[in-house]
């Protein structure tokens, strides 16, 4: 068995294609339109199935807002360095939107590095300092 994507529903889905690849570095692989079904689609990724996991963004049309409720966590990302990939992506909030929900440092009782941003629709994303496991998400 392998992990192929992670489903998240999403309120506008330009703004969250684009925060996903310009705050992120993903690439966009695919989407698909359904009219009669009132959705689209979008996937997502570093790279694509069955390689890579991707993201399934889901646009349900005339939906512009979801309670996340408390049972959704958060994706990981593996990257070199989160203090980094922090500043990238601050960079880019104040017109992609989204947020640094917790600046990189170590964890409680650890020392892996980490931080989270939270993306235009409200999921948290961890970044987890794994040199040997990070995306291609590019710092520069």
């Amino acid at each position: 068995m392998r992990l192929l994507h992670t489903m998240l529903r999403v309120g506008n889905l330009q703004r969250s294609i684009d925060f996903y690849t310009q705050a992120l570095g993903m690439s966009l692989l695919r989407t698909t339109d359904r009219p009669e079904q009132q959705y689209t689609l979008a996937f997502l990724g570093y790279g694509r199935n069955p390689e890579h996991a991707e993201i399934e963004l889901t646009y349900n049309y005339g939906v512009d807002h979801y309670e996340l409720g408390t049972a959704y966590g958060h994706i990981a990302l593996g990257v070199d360095n989160a203090a980094a990939v922090c500043d990238a992506v601050r960079a880019k909030t104040a017109t992609l939107g989204g947020s640094i929900s917790r600046e990189a440092g170590p964890i409680k009782g650890g020392n892996t590095i980490i931080a989270f941003i939270t993306d235009p629709d409200g999921y948290k994303i961890e970044l987890i300092e794994r040199p040997e496991a990070a995306s291609e998400l590019k710092t520069a």
